[in-house]
C-alpha cells in the first residue's frame, strides 16, 4: 500500500515535466500524419519543416499554460503571518508601572524586569 502511494505521488510531481516529453512523444509517432495534414508548411517542401512546427506550437502553447496556471495558483496563495512584533517592551530593572500597558491582553500585563544585581558577573574564585 505504502509502495502504491509512493508511486501515486512521485508521477504527480512528476507529470508536468513528463507532459512535454509527451508532446514529443506524441509528435514522434505521428510523424507522417502531422507532416501530411497538420503542417502548416506541407505546400512548401524545400523548407523540410516536416511538423515541427505543429510541434513548436504545441509546447509553447503548453509552456503559456503552465505558465498562466502557475502564476494563478501563486497568487492565490493566503499569506501566514509566523511571527508577530512583542508589545512589552523588555527594560533592565524596570517596574511595571513604567511600561504602556493600556490594550495589552491580561497575559502581556506583567512585565519581566532583569534584576540588575548579579547579570553578566564574573564567577567568584
Amino acid at each position: 500500500m505504502r509502495t502504491l502511494l509512493v508511486y501515486i505521488l512521485l508521477v504527480s510531481t512528476l507529470l508536468p515535466t513528463v507532459s512535454q516529453w509527451g508532446t514529443i512523444a506524441y509528435y514522434h509517432a505521428n510523424k507522417e500524419y502531422i507532416a501530411r495534414v497538420l503542417c502548416e508548411n506541407r505546400d512548401k517542401p524545400q523548407l523540410h519543416c516536416d511538423g515541427h512546427c505543429f510541434l513548436a506550437k504545441r509546447l509553447k502553447a503548453q509552456q503559456e499554460k503552465q505558465d498562466q496556471e502557475t502564476t494563478e495558483r501563486v497568487q492565490h496563495i493566503p499569506t501566514l503571518q509566523l511571527f508577530c512584533q512583542s508589545h512589552v517592551p523588555f527594560a533592565f530593572g524596570a517596574s511595571v508601572t513604567d511600561l504602556p500597558l493600556a490594550g495589552l491582553p491580561k497575559y502581556l500585563l506583567h512585565a519581566y524586569a532583569a534584576p540588575l544585581d548579579g547579570l553578566l558577573q564574573p564567577p567568584q574564585a
